[in-house]
């Protein structure tokens, strides 16, 4: 039986422990300080806000290229002699990251990519649920084992609110970023992948522990997400009550199981400090 081994980016925000327990293999995408390439993993995200603070600047971001895939997937080969690599990568739509997976991989044998049409925790509920499917069935056939992913793909719900426009507006990553309106009035954007696409799809008014607590309430409310497993994910800058108050929130639904994420620096440089977002998938 020939060893199936994941991968995905660092833009998943896969926690280094869970990859490390499941044997995840994940590669860095960037981040661009004053011409400075910094890889995604390997920078403390507080540099990135301490930048912010110095400069005013907001640094950008890159995606994984094409030479450092071959090196990544050239390196699992060494690793797992014989193994089959199931890569799970960052939404096409906002990254040039899952192209140059593509044209990286047409030199290996036995690499197949899905695109996951998401980021952040909402890429990380596709991994994990790919690695709850493995070790349910270790036995499976890697063409079910496919199928099964992407069948969850348009399953994955992310959403999240920005802890500052600054940040949000500066990454070019939202479509509609015009509607964001001003950030005088307080107002908090509701941020949803949309068929990959991050989309302001709703505005909340008011402090962020009411703001969290209504987008918690109407996330649940419109999509039915699998009571095993709800991700929540966090910037530096949240405030542990509203940590708590999240926590009660989630437990009064009836969720059995709930994992914490703190966004990395890609992530991070994005949304701002401070900010919060709720990924799961639904049934």
């Amino acid at each position: 039986m020939r060893e199936i081994i994941f991968s995905t980016e660092s833009g998943a925000d896969l926690r280094g422990d869970l990859a490390q327990k499941y044997g995840v293999q994940v590669v860095p995408m960037h981040v661009i300080m004053d011409g400075q390439d910094y890889l995604d993993g390997f920078i403390p995200v507080a540099d990135i806000y301490d930048y912010y603070e110095r400069t005013k600047k907001i640094p950008s971001t890159t995606s994984t290229n094409s030479n450092e895939y071959h090196d990544f997937f050239t390196k699992i080969k060494a690793d797992f002699p014989g193994c089959i690599i199931i890569h799970i990568g960052y939404t096409s739509r906002a990254s040039s990251s899952f192209q140059n997976a593509t044209i990286a991989a047409k030199e290996f044998d036995d690499i197949f990519l899905i695109d996951a049409l998401n980021v952040s925790g909402g890429l990380m509920a596709i991994v994990m649920y790919a690695v709850s499917l493995l070790k349910a069935e270790p036995s499976i056939d890697p063409a079910r084992l496919i199928e099964k992913i992407e069948s969850q793909v348009p399953q994955s719900r992310l959403a999240f609110v920005p802890g500052s426009l600054d940040f949000l507006r500066a990454g070019g990553r939202v479509s509609n970023a015009a509607y964001l309106g001003g950030s005088l009035l307080k107002i908090k954007p509701l941020i949803e992948l949309v068929d990959g696409r991050l989309v302001s799809t709703k505005k909340y008014r008011g402090k962020m522990s009411r703001v969290i607590e209504k987008m918690i309430r109407d996330y649940l409310n419109e999509y039915n997400i699998d009571k095993g497993q709800l991700y929540f994910l966090y910037s530096i800058g949240l405030d542990e009550s509203i940590k708590k108050q999240v926590d009660e929130i989630a437990e009064e639904a009836g969720f059995k199981h709930v994992t914490w994420i703190e966004a990395g620096a890609v992530i991070s440089t994005h949304c701002g400090p401070g900010a919060f977002g709720i990924a799961g998938l639904e049934i």
